[in-house]
């Protein structure tokens, strides 16, 4: 085993040398890999870097550690459905949390919950600790919020309904790009609110289309995700931000700011939300930061709309339920919420790299990490690759998915982190790159 030349972390180097040992075969499904200190030996690394990398690779499931008898091989089934089908359509990230972190969080959840008055069931948004705990991790690692200026949800998904739903009085036209995420989309579509596409770019929307958009449509709400754009991928820098942000403040509009893959954010620009607050309805959630087993999603609507939204959220479904919530907080007071937002960007860098290699990929939108990637190509090809896909054996998003507006969208999202482990991925990827060479050979 070596250890590759890139720019991660060392315990993650060491964790993908062992996984990229076991794909190869050189350790099979139940056989036990060497010891910690023979490990270290063979990559020249500290005893702790492999300690890290096999905590690392226990909380994707490739390896399962036994007191006294070692650490053994799992067999490797991870982001496949259970017709072997790999799915690269789901933006989920893969579990990154060592079992025993996530037993001291339970724990402390537990304590929490159980001490709740009336079992938090009168706390439609989240206690008033629960929240502080959320808004100062969201301030220390994204945007300044205070305690009482968020509201906790069932998921970035019901944020983006609320939102929607508060702004539908001021104009039933929300402004997007040409593909957007389909639980928007959906959102929308459930509210009677119609999407029109705004001409883009590499980084957003373009000012002049929008600055016409807005005069022309008479719409009053904009949905943008700033960062690892779905399915587009681009992340708006600075001076657009603030191009954008001056348009909608000319044409009185408003943003929905999805900020859910917030923590991949490169460029060092501040979010929306700072920009304009009262102009803003900020969303995100832990879903995509931490696991989508804790659907804890944050709305921080300006003041004037808290009540519409509080009130609205009581109808659709009483709040969030409490110990979500409080499992939630316990992720990020234990320390665990941050060292999963380390992993995964690291995860997302190695994936990244793993993937422009294997289908020859130059230039990306996010060099330093994303979730996923769109492949630009013809929308009749895009249709038909994700059918040849899907007969090989791997499962794509349809182009049409996200589509907003009449024309077909050109390109495929291809979700890498969806697979638990990096060798499903590659053997997923792999599969992909035969696709586009078979294709090219055609065309000759």
């Amino acid at each position: 085993m070596t250890l590759a030349d890139s720019g991660l972390p060392l315990h993650e180097r060491v964790a993908q040398a062992v996984e990229t040992a076991i794909a190869s075969g050189r350790y099979r499904a139940g056989e036990r890999l060497p010891t910690h200190r023979q490990l270290a030996q063979q990559l020249s690394v500290s005893i702790g870097s492999v300690t890290r990398a096999i905590d690392a690779l226990s909380s994707r499931g490739v390896v399962r550690g036994e007191t006294g008898r070692g650490t053994f091989v799992l067999a490797q089934a991870g982001g496949e459905a259970d017709d072997g089908i790999v799915d690269l359509s789901t933006n989920a990230p893969p579990p990154v949390i060592a079992p025993h972190r996530m037993t001291e969080a339970s724990e402390l959840a537990n304590r929490n919950a159980l001490a709740l008055a009336n079992g938090g069931y009168i706390d439609l948004s989240g206690t008033d600790r629960q929240r502080g705990v959320v808004a100062g991790w969201l301030t220390a690692t994204r945007t300044p919020l205070g305690t009482d200026e968020i509201l906790l949800c069932n998921g970035a998904q019901q944020g983006l309904h609320l939102a929607f739903a508060a702004l539908r009085e001021r104009s039933t036209i929300i402004l997007t790009e040409s593909a957007t995420f389909p639980g928007a989309i959906a959102a929308a579509a459930n509210l009677g609110m119609t999407m029109i596409p705004v001409t883009h770019d590499g980084e957003g929307m373009e000012p002049a289309a929008l600055d016409a958009a807005l005069a022309n449509t008479g719409a009053k709400t904009l949905y943008l995700t700033p960062v690892a754009q779905n399915p587009l991928g681009f992340e708006t820098g600075p001076e657009r931000r603030r191009a954008i942000a001056a348009l909608v403040e000319r044409h009185d509009a408003m943003i929905v700011e999805d900020d859910i893959y917030g923590f991949y954010a490169a460029k060092g620009t501040l979010t929306f939300r700072q920009l304009m607050p009262e102009r803003v309805v900020y969303i995100s959630s832990l879903s995509k930061s931490l696991t989508p087993l804790i659907r804890l999603g944050v709305i921080a609507p300006p003041a004037r709309l808290m009540g519409t939204i509080r009130k609205r959220m009581r109808a659709e479904g009483w709040g969030l339920p409490p110990y979500v919530a409080e499992l939630g907080a316990a992720m990020i007071e234990t320390g665990l919420a941050d060292e999963a937002v380390v992993a995964l960007r690291a995860e997302a860098l190695a994936r990244l790299e793993l993937t422009r290699s294997i289908l020859g990929i130059g230039a990306v939108p996010m060099p330093g990490g994303t979730p996923h990637l769109f492949l630009p190509m013809a929308p009749i090809k895009a249709e038909q690759f994700a059918r040849r896909a899907s007969e090989a054996g791997v499962r794509l998003t349809p182009p049409s998915a996200g589509q907003v507006g009449e024309a077909p969208v050109a390109g495929l999202r291809i979700c890498i982190m969806a697979p638990r482990s990096r060798a499903t991925l590659e053997r997923a990827l792999r599969i992909l790159a035969g696709i586009f060479e078979s294709e090219e050979e055609v065309a000759v």
